[in-house]
């Protein structure tokens, strides 16, 4: 108890309630701007951290992580480029909303589910922290490998075009992020002799061109610009919306808790299995994609639950959720804490914080959002002349700082004419993302498995986890074969 009583105390204090405030609202704002992901602002946070007092440090970080993963979603509504991975099904149906006026409202939406999905996340992470990362500490590369085939299995639902058109894009997907060295041997494959590509494509140029540019295209082809005015309406949203939403919010947050809880998962799965499992118990799956807002609730809740799960294994066993807690585990031990068993017993008034400050924040999130939607939904009401400049010279500034060469804006340019020319075919972009962000797992998690059982496929029917997540692959695409089946005789 007296543990407890100086967390609140520790937490409450003003200088740490202004570093949470800082810490959300600089998360928000470079997470909002693409190409500036919340993996970098925690990195570069870190830095700054090293003369401050370990609570300030770990509740600014805090801040910056909760806000940056909720930023990308302000992006992704406004102008279709996805500020962070796991908010490429944010867009999927923010931006169709943004299309018709409804910008206020869909932020409304992601700030609620953002808050809520978070809020639940810190609840399980109270309740729950050592049983789910035990049962995450089971997973190994069969485990992965399975999990990753299962999200694969998503393609056949996330998209309204041709079931062989989706497969066709997350191929394309896979055979992308295979570029650069192979993660086994350590040979470079079809780089073509180019040093640049010895570390692959970088996600986010990749992200930036194949949404952001190639909406540039298709708006200047097509002549009807769509980025008119609009006059901001219903921002917070209503108790009959929060009431509609409920069930796909408390969904979508147990997935993105259980998902982010296994080491090198991250928001962007848990997204994407979130989306196909509100589609999924929709009553009217066709709309997703067309501004549905349970598509928003359900993608917005689930990553941002996953910051939790992330916490969970690295808080109790030390072991990285995600790229981010990867970084906060440096970020402790500058500040002489170990993360870990030990850590629950020896300093346990830190654990008590971690768990305040991370309510904390969320509740910081919900108002900071809120109070600056108008102003971030004010970005659509310029000229599209005015506009197409501004979103351009994001695009450029978003890639190159990823590596700080000019070889990243090439590449965002010729994703972006492949993205327009898929989007003319009538090629859904999101199954391509979805084999971008899951086949590295895919490959070098298949991969391992090989070598661990020696060529033996049989191995994988040794494994209890992997056999569950392969079922639930067969169950998927079964169940959607049935579903397109009885659409068809209706």
């Amino acid at each position: 108890m007296h543990a407890l009583s100086q967390a609140f105390s520790s937490i409450f204090d003003p200088t740490i309630l202004f570093m949470v405030f800082c810490g959300v609202s600089g998360g928000m704002a470079v997470g909002a701007i693409p190409g500036l992901t919340a993996t970098m602002a925690v990195a570069v946070m870190t830095s700054f951290t090293f003369h401050m007092e370990p609570l300030q440090a770990i509740m600014i970080l805090l801040g910056v992580y909760f806000g940056g993963i909720y930023g990308g979603s302000i992006a992704s509504i406004l102008l279709h480029i996805p500020g962070t991975p796991s908010a490429v099904m944010t867009a999927r149906d923010g931006y169709p909303m943004s299309q018709r006026g409804e910008g206020g409202k869909a932020i409304g939406i992601a700030t609620w589910s953002s808050f809520a999905g978070g809020q639940v996340g810190m609840i399980l992470l109270i309740l729950g922290a050592p049983i789910i990362a035990g049962w995450a500490l089971r997973f190994s590369a069969p485990e992965y490998f399975a999990l990753a085939v299962f999200g694969l299995s998503i393609v056949s639902s996330i998209s309204d075009t041709s079931l062989s058109k989706s497969l066709i894009a997350a191929l394309l997907g896979i055979l992308i992020c295979m570029v650069g060295t192979d993660p086994v041997t350590g040979m470079p494959r079809f780089t073509f002799g180019v040093s640049d590509l010895y570390s692959g494509f970088q996600f986010i140029p990749v992200m930036i061109g194949l949404f952001g540019l190639s909406e540039i295209f298709k708006q200047l082809a097509s002549r009807q610009h769509t980025f008119v005015p609009q006059k901001l309406t219903n921002i917070i949203p209503g108790r009959s919306l929060i009431r509609q939403l409920w069930g796909t919010i408390i969904r979508s947050s147990l997935i993105g808790v259980g998902i982010g809880a296994l080491p090198g998962t991250g928001g962007a799965i848990a997204s994407f299995v979130a989306y196909n499992s509100a589609r999924n118990n929709s009553t009217t799956p066709e709309a997703f994609g067309t501004g549905k807002p349970e598509g928003i609730a359900a993608s917005e809740a689930a990553n941002n639950a996953s910051c939790s799960g992330a916490l969970m294994p690295m808080l109790t066993l030390g072991v990285p959720g995600d790229a981010i807690t990867a970084i906060l585990i440096g970020a402790f031990i500058l500040h002489n804490m170990q993360p870990g068993p030990m850590l629950f017993t020896s300093q346990p008034e830190v654990i008590y914080s971690i768990y305040i400050g991370g309510i904390v924040a969320n509740c910081v999130m919900l108002a900071v959002g809120f109070l600056a939607a108008g102003l971030f939904a004010r970005l659509i009401s310029f000229p599209f002349s005015l506009l197409l400049p501004v979103i351009l010279l994001l695009c450029i500034v978003g890639a190159f700082s990823v590596g700080n060469n000019d070889f990243d804006i090439k590449v965002m340019l010729a994703f972006g004419l492949i993205g327009y020319l898929l989007l003319e075919l009538g090629v859904p972009l999101t199954p391509l993302v979805l084999g971008v962000v899951l086949g590295p797992i895919v490959e070098e998690n298949l991969r391992t498995t090989i070598l661990m059982s020696q060529g033996e496929w049989s191995f994988f029917f040794t494994r209890p986890i992997a056999m569950f997540f392969f079922a639930l692959t067969v169950f998927s695409l079964c169940f959607q074969q049935l579903r397109q089946r009885r659409r068809k005789r209706v």
